[in-house]
């Protein structure tokens, strides 16, 4: 992709974000896509490209009557989003489609309209991993970070310290779902729910959703808000167990992703004004830290003790309070990229100061897949 070739001009969330029972699951993602739609002043009928995950596209372009020429439908966990802007980025670039939805829409508190959790006893993971004991995100989640305890040090505290620094962020962000100041005590003399995570060490559970409007970026001038260009992207899979990662300390997903997105940007870790990292559990971001070379392998705990990743740092990140403190549906990357959105517009509750590029990493499953965007809000 030509680095600015597309931009993003439209974004929104859903109008309520937490608890939400009066919408279902397709309802959140056409409140989301109306949103994002007015934001830049566009109808359903403008729109000839949709993408999502967790609902079906045709479902979702059936239900916002479009009658699209490129869909996608790809679905690899709470990074898929990323994965979208990539692929819209490409369509529009190949003449495919001129103006691309992509929507998120999940009721993963309220569960209206949700599919059903759980794990085929036929797949690789019913068949290798379930009989062994863990259930779910939390205690599959312990295997990686157990590992990078005990290979790099990294103490309780540490880890506690990105669950304080993003609860920072989260108290000035009004949407935020959680915004009280809380302590590296508070979140130590937390619930334990899976060694080594305790309770505030492990993101929220609520409903919501958000999209984003693409187009090419010689429409941008055409739309009222102010655009948001696409300059590097980059995805990625490993493997579907994390019992098979090739190396629990760092994620080759994450490596293989950051990386093209770097290269295709054709910047350097000191041109990111702003970072955005996956953060469904406190681990998240010491692996993204590392494994997009913003920091040396096992660094990235010291770096966020001490005060570079907070409100005032050096390197602001996940600064709407991430999924650990603003809001977590099950699917986050949609957020992660809402917040980029914000940032680069100047419109974000936690604004930093001279943002003009924006680096936003999201892992789907444990660690199974990763999408890397990078944007600007100056045409290259």
């Amino acid at each position: 992709m030509k680095p600015g070739s597309v931009a993003i001009v439209g974004a929104a969330e859903t109008t309520e974000l937490g608890v939400i029972p009066h919408l279902s699951q397709i309802g959140l993602h056409a409140d989301a896509a109306l949103n994002a739609l007015k934001d830049c002043g566009l109808t359903p009928k403008d729109i000839d490209g949709v993408a999502c995950a967790g609902e079906s596209p045709t479902n979702v372009a059936h239900y916002l009557g479009i009658t699209p020429t490129w869909v996608d439908g790809t679905a690899v966990g709470g990074c898929s989003f990323m994965l979208h802007v990539r692929h819209a980025a490409a369509a529009i670039n190949e003449g495919l489609c001129t103006t691309v939805l992509i929507t998120h829409g999940q009721s993963g508190r309220s569960r209206v309209g949700a599919g059903r959790w759980g794990v085929s006893p036929d797949s690789l993971q019913g068949q290798f991993e379930t009989p062994y004991g863990p259930s779910g995100p939390p205690s599959m989640f312990t295997i990686p970070v157990l590992r990078y305890m005990k290979e790099y040090g990294l103490t309780h505290e540490q880890l506690a310290m990105v669950a304080v620094v993003q609860r920072e962020w989260a108290a000035k962000n009004p949407r935020a779902m959680m915004k009280d100041p809380i302590t590296v005590e508070d979140v130590l003399n937390s619930r334990m729910i899976a060694y080594p995570f305790h309770l505030l060490e492990c993101c929220l559970v609520t409903d919501g959703g958000g999209a984003l409007v693409l187009t090419s970026a010689d429409r941008a001038k055409d739309f009222p808000t102010k655009p948001v260009y696409i300059i590097g992207t980059g995805e990625s899979v490993e493997t579907p167990m994390v019992s098979q990662m090739e190396d629990f300390t760092t994620s080759k997903a994450f490596r293989v992703s950051g990386k093209k997105a770097f290269e295709e940007a054709g910047i350097t870790h000191d041109d990111v004004d702003h970072l955005m990292i996956y953060d469904a559990f406190a681990h998240l971001p010491i692996f993204g830290l590392e494994d997009l070379g913003f920091v040396g392998r096992g660094e990235a705990a010291q770096f966020i003790w001490e005060g570079n990743t907070r409100p005032g740092g050096k390197l602001p990140l996940n600064t709407n309070g991430g999924g650990l403190s603003y809001t977590h549906t099950g699917m986050y990357g949609m957020f992660a990229l809402q917040e980029s959105v914000r940032q680069l517009r100047g419109t974000a509750p936690a604004q930093v100061p001279d943002v003009k590029i924006s680096v936003c990493h999201g892992v789907g499953g444990m660690f199974a897949a990763s999408g890397t965007i990078i944007m600007s809000n100056e045409r290259p």
